[in-house]
């Protein structure tokens, strides 16, 4: 018997206890507005946004397999960017550093990456994880 008059203590005492808690009333927080933070990804892709000038430009032509073409706009003045014409629609892309020397430039928000190197150029779909253009040359090329 003494067993179950320590288990009815327990019980109660615990009973007890969630009762005054659900009974006392929550204290109401205050809500403030506060600024959201943007991403620094988000800040990038404004940049990506940015229609290309391509008045003063250089531009390569590209002919690729599977008779694809593009063009790639340089300007002397701004080597950390090109501009890409790519299906009749012109894209802003921003130089990545690479360990291998290789060219490589991306525009996050279109999804584009293009790889140049001395002997050919790649374009990707970084969305897709796909080549868009493969074995990409230039007439010098």
């Amino acid at each position: 018997m003494k067993f179950c008059t320590i288990c009815a203590a327990i019980t109660l005492s615990i009973t007890s206890q969630f009762v005054f808690a659900q009974s006392t009333t929550p204290t109401p927080v205050k809500k403030t507005a506060t600024k959201k933070a943007v991403p620094a990804q988000e800040v990038s892709n404004d940049e990506d946004d940015m229609t290309p000038d391509i008045k003063e430009s250089t531009t390569y032509e590209y002919k690729c397999e599977l008779k694809d073409s593009l063009t790639i706009y340089t300007n002397s003045d701004d080597n950390d960017h090109v501009a890409l014409r790519w299906k009749n629609k012109l894209y802003r892309l921003k130089r990545v550093v690479t360990t291998t020397g290789a060219n490589r430039f991306e525009n996050k928000k279109a999804g584009l990456v293009w790889i140049g190197i001395p002997t050919k150029g790649m374009l990707l779909d970084s969305r897709h994880g796909q080549q868009l253009a493969n074995d990409c040359k230039t007439a010098g090329q």
